[in-house]
């Protein structure tokens, strides 16, 4: 059995279609002046801090309107692939939503506590000591609620899922190679994702989501050091296949990753005569 039905995948390729259509509009009509002469490319000024005069005298200009597209592909990718676990995750589960608020009036104290126990998750691996664990962070900050200090607070998770026989998956989906102060912040939204739901696990799935491993296929490929250093990395992340499990089963991960290469294959003729060749 598929994870994909046939159906879904033709919703997905569209989809991915559509996607690299509106990078290809957006990037097709910028002009990139080739220099005339070095004095001519020293007179010129950009507001945005773009100019790159050693590049540009090297680089033909359709090798880098293709560049600041792959560069441009890469920065919304996320996008794609939230929509597409929202799509797989449609066949398998009661509901799958993107950009999911969650809101409840909570205590200030213990919203508050999930800063507290982010910047002592810090401040233990920076002292190089014992770093609390995710469920121990989350019995902190759900032991300081109080009934006397509510107020209403929203925090969004980009992938939630309801599960058929009731449990509830929140994701936060980010880059495999965060910096710093990545981690922590992403750290603290789980722990607010428990608070908001007023429940621990396994009730309630929190998780640091990261669509692809850049090291290898296992968990334990993965060498960025500062993801293993300020998240509690074996709890809070899921990475690779063993998030496109949780979505749409074994199979998932593959069966997405054909489609993209299908429309890779389909589009990447067009790609190299829009962006290249300006046709």
């Amino acid at each position: 059995m598929t994870a994909i039905s046939a159906n879904t995948r033709i919703l997905i390729k569209g989809y991915l279609e559509g996607f690299i259509q509106g990078l290809l509009d957006a990037y097709k009509g910028r002009e990139i002046i080739k220099p005339n002469s070095a004095v001519e490319y020293l007179l010129r000024t950009s507001s945005k801090g773009q100019l790159k005069p050693f590049q540009a005298a090297l680089i033909p200009p359709e090798i880098i309107r293709i560049n600041e597209f792959e560069r441009g592909l890469s920065t919304k990718l996320g996008n794609s692939l939230e929509e597409c676990a929202r799509l797989i995750a449609l066949e398998h589960y009661q509901d799958a939503r993107r950009s999911y608020d969650i809101k409840a009036e909570v205590s200030l104290a213990a919203f508050a506590e999930a800063e507290r126990q982010k910047e002592y998750y810090e401040s233990a691996v920076n002292r190089g000591q014992a770093k609390p664990s995710l469920e121990e962070m989350i019995t902190a900050v759900l032991n300081c609620r109080r009934s006397d200090d509510l107020e209403l607070k929203t925090v969004r998770a980009d992938l939630y899922i309801l599960t058929n026989d009731g449990t509830e998956f929140l994701f936060s989906i980010k880059s495999p190679k965060p910096n710093k102060g990545q981690c922590l912040e992403v750290t603290q939204r789980l722990l607010r994702f428990h608070l908001l739901r007023g429940a621990k696990r396994p009730q309630l799935q929190a998780y640091y989501a990261m669509p692809y491993n850049p090291y290898g296929i296992r968990k334990t490929d993965y060498k960025h050091s500062l993801a293993l250093k300020y998240t509690p990395f074996q709890e809070a992340v899921v990475i690779g296949n063993e998030f496109w499990n949780i979505v749409g089963g074994t199979t998932a991960y593959e069966e997405l990753l054909e489609i993209y290469l299908e429309v890779g294959r389909d589009k990447s003729k067009y790609m190299l005569d829009v962006l290249a060749f300006g046709f």
